[in-house]
């Protein structure tokens, strides 16, 4: 059997283990948090509504190794009465990451992340008794949500990208070009020398997706609106020193296989386009007009190449790659749209 083949069915041997019921009485609310245990680890996932029967719509956060549970109720708790919101803390992520911290060896790779989220999918529809969920992501978590939809079609309804990364090569390729000509256009010495001392991608030095990073903050915050501050203060559960401090070393670590010690992580081999543009379940994308990370011209190309049942692509302005108000009402649209609101 192909390896990934394997994975797939050891997630849902793995997932078929954990179900109890959750949602009784599909009126009744439902608000859960629990390790699962998944493809051979406890993995963090929540469960929150005021209706269980509402549509679910299952998270895949970005990052890798940044997890929204911990402000999930500030960006998602107005939402909570039309649909049952589920938060997933990635292997190498947050709160998964802090009850078995892998060794810094231990590699993450698109296959295991793919039928890790595929596990808990199916519990997530047992749990709900629901058949199948709406899938969201958002950058990283676009690419391993648009890996789930592709492998599995017949349990989502639909697929909603935010800031959909497409490859590795042309969106770093594309990212960097912007920034130079913006530091350039701005006389900004300081920023055009860190960019050209990087050279064009690809890199060989994990440090350099760090530095990169932070010019697209600087140039993104130009023009874009700020969210609110308040958005990313922690709930309580997450907000102690051990929770926050597991958070960063998971942030870390899943980074570092991401990028690669050499420039030889997940993020190198990826390509959606050899992964395949048809897809069984209706495609909905969502991008901000700013985004320097993954360019919105290089999502918009893929998407008219999609084949799909059908397909919707919304452009955000002032937005850029890390949601704001503006982004969070485009999501909301296309959810509600998704699920049949």
């Amino acid at each position: 059997m192909h390896r990934f083949a394997k994975l797939l069915a050891a997630a849902f041997l793995a997932s078929s283990s954990a179900s109890f019921a959750a949602c009784p009485d599909p009126d009744a609310p439902v608000d859960e948090a629990a390790f699962v245990p998944v493809n051979g680890i406890a993995q963090w996932v929540t469960i929150k509504g005021k209706r269980c029967g509402n549509p679910a719509v299952l998270f895949i956060h970005g990052g890798p190794g940044n997890p929204l549970s911990p402000y999930a109720d500030k960006l998602f708790g107005a939402w909570e009465g039309e649909f049952t919101l589920v938060q997933w803390d990635q292997r190498g992520a947050g709160m998964t990451y802090g009850r078995q911290p892998p060794p810094e060896e231990t590699p993450l790779t698109m296959e295991q992340m793919t039928a890790d989220g595929l596990a808990v999918a199916e519990h997530v529809t047992r749990q709900l008794g629901q058949p199948k969920l709406l899938l969201w992501g958002s950058s990283w978590g676009a690419m391993l949500g648009i890996s789930m939809a592709h492998a599995r079609p017949e349990i989502f309804t639909a697929y909603v990208g935010s800031a959909q990364v497409v490859d590795y090569r042309t969106t770093q390729a594309a990212g960097y070009a912007r920034l130079v000509a913006l530091a350039h256009a701005a006389g900004d010495a300081e920023s055009l020398g860190k960019l050209e001392a990087l050279g064009a991608p690809p890199w060989t030095n994990p440090r350099s997706f760090g530095v990169m990073r932070r010019v697209v903050r600087k140039y993104e915050a130009l023009a874009t609106d700020a969210p609110p501050k308040a958005w990313w203060e922690p709930a309580p559960q997450y907000a102690t020193p051990r929770a926050q401090a597991d958070y960063t070393a998971g942030e870390d670590y899943s980074f570092l296989h991401f990028v690669g010690w050499r420039g030889d992580g997940m993020f190198s081999r990826f390509d959606l386009y050899r992964m395949g543009t048809r897809f069984a379940v209706p495609m909905y994308f969502v991008h901000g007009e700013e985004d320097l990370l993954g360019p919105i011209e290089i999502a918009r190309r893929y998407f008219d190449a999609v084949k799909a049942p059908s397909k919707t692509f919304v452009a955000v302005p002032r937005t850029g790659h890390d949601p704001n108000e503006a982004m969070l009402a485009a999501q909301y649209r296309l959810l509600r749209q998704a699920s049949g609101h």
